[in-house]
């Protein structure tokens, strides 16, 4: 009994195995060959391509629109036929202390000498005697007062737009090292 049992088993194993044989693949394989070769493919030619003519810059040697040096030289340009009355002499001889600007320059003393105030002025290691009415610092600075504590400085300066403006600056009395003993 356990002999026929074994035998119907192994019968119902191979009818199981034979059952997973390839015959749809098979199928499946002859079907895509069919389609293929029914299938007829259609690809549209493309079309020419379009010339390209390259464009030839020519402006090489012509002044960059963007370049700051062109709108200084507008600047300046504009400037020069100002009527500002504000607008510096720029022929004139320059003083030796408009070579220098302002915050180099120091305040170190005041003397009198025949009824006018004098400030001494410090530049690297050499003191300057300056009295009101005289030019300093690179702006067209004009001394326009000098205290026993400072000196009052008028400047002329081009705003952004290019006009001349006046601007008031200070030099101070410096403290001498002495008293901070």
């Amino acid at each position: 009994m356990m002999n026929s049992m074994r035998s119907a088993l192994a019968f119902g194993a191979l009818l199981l195995l034979g059952g997973c044989g390839d015959s749809d693949v098979e199928e499946v394989k002859q079907w895509m060959a069919q389609v293929k070769q029914e299938t007829r493919v259609r690809v549209e030619p493309l079309s020419e391509p379009k010339t390209f003519v390259p464009f030839a810059y020519s402006a090489t040697d012509a002044i960059d629109p963007y370049s700051p040096n062109k709108l200084l030289v507008e600047l300046a340009r504009a400037a020069a036929k100002s009527n500002n009355p504000l607008r510096p002499d720029t022929e004139r001889r320059r003083e030796l202390l408009e070579s220098y600007p302002l915050d180099t320059i120091h305040m170190v003393g005041v003397m009198q000498k025949a009824g006018v105030n004098y400030a001494l002025l410090q530049v690297d290691r050499a003191v300057h005697r300056v009295r009101q009415g005289q030019r300093l610092g690179q702006n067209f600075g004009v001394v326009t007062s000098v205290s026993e504590s400072a000196i009052s400085i008028k400047e002329v300066v081009q705003d952004a737009g290019g006009e001349w403006v006046e601007r008031m600056a200070t030099l101070e009395l410096q403290d001498s090292k002495e008293t901070n003993k």
